[in-house]
This record gives structure tokens, C-alpha cells and sequence, in this order.
């Protein structure tokens, strides 16, 4: 089965359209667009990009002053409040084999990042005995605690793991009762959530088996190559979009600036839930004694935490101001043209802030920038403006997007 996915033949479009190139390639014909005042949606002020970089820089310096910064990825929000939830993973994988510890983290990393599309304003977890949690972390804790308490599995004496056939019989009530869903604690898109697991049951035996496609006898894999084998093998999965050559291509929508309607030029590819999977793909491999490299061939995350904190500070202007009142759907032709200038300036932001640091791209690769960073700054310039930290532009989540 396996194999079968690994040797699926797509066009040389289709392709492209899975490559980080073409994510960065396309982003930036749209920024350059924006600084010829040629969109339709936003107005762009690189003049403002210094103030963005002030507070990456010092909520960077908060979290880590001595800069010691580790990769953007699930694995932060895992020990969210303080908890040393991952340690107590690590002590029930102990007695397992070093490949079967980085199946089973991965296994965890796969379900939890299909899980992370936003949960809306309204929902909370109460970890038992502890805290409540709301939206990422929220998530987080959430998927920690059902893994760790084999929801996921479908052998109870290997309750650490997720497989095939237990995310087969997923249903939405197992999922709610997981995630303290509730008419008073209601999560946006459990439907979609649903779907990506139960899709994910019918392209993998388990998660965990994209570790051994790509640690297969060697010690490095490129950033590039993590983020293929994640479109590759999952692209399934996901809900029915945009489909060239007969392949549907997921987190990718078209701009009406670029192209003609329906054409391939007019497409941009984001593929944001799988790039936050290959980000978080790098320390399970890393323990396994895979190091990713190239890592900066990846893109920024064009979500609303990034995408917020360039309108929050004024880099992007809403040429209409119902932009900020109304509520879009991920294909509507703004919410494109606000993720797409948002995976570009994040490059521009990560250049300005290494550059205020006299850091080089090795020393501190975009992923540390995400982390440092901008993803905190987006959401805690959001909570100073906005009650309960809203972004400033509202999209409708199905689960399986943002």
C-alpha cells in the first residue's frame, strides 16, 4: 500500500503546485502586485514593516533571551501552562525501540496537527485535575490527552499509537467527547476534523509509517522532501477544491490578479496544515537521529496569527473596510490575497529581524522567526485590540484549513 502511494504519477503542474517554490513563487507575484498598488483588496505599507519587526523582536527576547530558539511546531504547545505533559509521554515510550518511539511521535504530531484548524471563540478544554485551555493549545492538550489515553489506537495493549482502523470508526461523537464538545463549549468544523482522520485511515496503516518513508537507511532528509511526502500521501484526505490533471491539490485557491479563471497560473498554493506537519516532523526525526536541512525552503504559515499582526500594525491596509466586519470563506479572493501577502512579508519580516540580530538565514532559519516570534506578536498585538483576541479579519473554519 505504501509503495503504491509513493510511486503515484502526477503531472509536472501538479507537481510544482506541491513544491514550497511555488508556494514562495506565487506569494511574492502577489506582494509585488501590492507594492505596485495593483490588488484589489489590500494596500500595502512596507514603510510599517519596522514596527512588526519591533514586536517580534520583543516578545522574542521575552520568551527567549538567550535566544535559543526552537523550531515553530506542535511540539511547543504540547506543555502548554507549564505542563510537563511531553515528559510523561517520553517516560511511557521509554521501553520501546528508538524507531517505535519516532513512529508513535509521529503518529501523535500527524493526528494532532489534523486537529489544529481553528477551534472559534467559544471553546475551551478543561484538563482534568488542571487548567483550561482555549484555541491551539487548547487543541493540543486535547489530542495529547485522547492519544495518551488510546483514543486513537485500536489495540488496547498498545495504547500509544494511532492506526488505520481505529480512525476508521472515528465518530463524531467519540471526537466530541474527546474534545469536551458541548452546546455550551461548541468547536468550529468537528465535521472537517472528523473527515481528515477518517480520510487519513484510508491512506496510511498509521501515521507513524511516514517516518520510515522518510528515514529509510540515512541520517538527513531536506525540508523539501518531508513536505512532498506530506502532500503526496496525504493529499487524499483532503475535502474536494481546486483539481488539476485530476488531482485535488487541498490548501490551494486561485487569485483573480494572476490568471485567467480556471487556468493553473491563477493558482496559489499554501498548503498551510501540511507545512505546520513538516515543521513538526523535524524533532520526531531529529530523536531518531534524522536531521532535516534545507529548512528555510519552507514558507511561513498563512494563518490568522501572522496574517492578523500585518493588519493589526498597518502593513496591510483593507482597501474596504467592510473587510474587517464581514465573514469570508478560505477561497473568497480577499482571505487569498491576505495569505499570500502574508507568506511574503513573513520572508521580509524573518531578513529584518535576523538582520537586527546579525544573525545569519542558518543561524536562525524562518521557523525560529515563526516561533521567536511572529506568531506571538500576531496574537498578543490581537488581545490589545480586540476582546477575547479575535483576529481582524474573520473566517468561517471547516476544520480543515486554518
Amino acid at each position: 500500500m505504501l509503495d503504491a502511494i509513493r510511486v503515484q504519477e502526477v503531472s509536472p503542474t501538479v507537481a510544482w503546485l506541491r513544491s514550497p517554490a511555488a508556494i514562495r513563487e506565487r506569494c511574492h507575484q502577489v506582494l509585488d502586485l501590492g507594492l505596485a498598488g495593483r490588488l484589489e483588496y489590500f494596500k500595502v505599507e512596507p514603510s510599517r514593516l519596522p514596527t512588526v519587526v519591533d514586536r517580534v523582536l520583543a516578545v522574542t527576547h521575552e520568551a527567549y533571551p538567550r535566544l535559543d530558539i526552537p523550531v515553530h511546531s506542535r511540539w511547543r504547545h504540547f506543555d502548554a501552562g507549564g505542563v510537563p505533559r511531553l515528559a510523561q509521554l517520553e517516560a511511557r515510550l521509554a521501553s520501546l525501540p528508538p524507531e517505535e518511539r519516532a513512529r508513535a511521535k509521529v503518529d501523535l504530531g500527524v493526528v494532532s496537527v489534523l486537529l489544529d484548524a481553528g477551534s472559534g471563540p467559544a471553546w475551551r478544554y478543561q484538563e482534568p485535575g488542571g487548567a483550561s485551555y482555549v484555541r491551539s493549545e487548547g487543541l493540543a492538550v486535547a489530542s495529547l490527552r485522547m492519544f495518551m489515553a488510546g483514543g486513537f489506537s485500536s489495540d488496547p495493549d498498545r495504547p500509544l499509537r494511532a492506526d488505520a482502523e481505529a480512525l476508521s470508526r472515528m465518530t463524531r461523537e467519540h471526537l466530541e467527547r474527546g474534545f469536551q464538545v458541548s452546546e455550551s463549549n461548541p468547536l468550529l468544523g468537528v465535521e472537517g476534523r472528523l473527515h481528515l482522520l477518517q480520510g487519513l485511515s484510508r491512506v496510511l496503516p498509521r501515521p507513524g509509517s511516514m517516518f520510515d518513508m522518510l528515514a529509510a537507511h540515512r541520517r538527513s532528509v531536506r525540508a523539501a522532501e518531508v513536505l512532498g511526502t506530506v502532500l503526496e500521501v496525504l493529499g487524499p484526505i483532503w475535502p474536494g477544491r481546486t483539481t488539476v490533471d485530476g488531482v485535488n491539490l487541498g490548501d490551494v485557491w486561485p487569485h483573480p490578479a494572476l490568471g485567467p479563471p480556471g487556468s493553473a497560473d491563477a493558482l496559489v498554493p499554501f498548503h498551510k496544515l501540511s507545512q505546520w506537519l513538516a515543521y513538526s516532523l523535524v524533532e520526531p526525526l531529529a530523536d531518531a537521529g534524522v536531521a532535516v536541512t534545507e529548512l528555510d525552503a519552507l514558507t511561513g504559515l498563512p494563518e490568522y496569527r501572522n496574517g492578523g499582526l500585518f493588519v493589526d500594525l498597518g502593513v496591510l491596509v483593507p482597501q474596504d473596510p467592510r473587510l474587517t466586519m464581514e465573514v469570508y470563506s478560505p477561497g473568497d479572493a480577499p482571505i487569498v490575497e491576505w495569505r499570500a501577502l502574508t507568506v511574503a512579508l513573513l520572508d521580509r519580516v524573518a531578513a529584518l529581524v535576523r538582520g537586527r540580530l546579525e544573525l545569519t538565514p542558518e543561524e536562525l532559519p524562518l521557523a525560529k522567526v515563526l516561533q521567536g516570534g511572529t506568531w506571538t506578536a500576531g496574537r498578543r498585538v490581537a488581545a490589545e485590540l480586540r476582546p477575547g483576541g479575535v483576529p481582524p479579519i474573520r473566517i468561517r473554519s471547516d476544520g480543515t484549513v486554518f
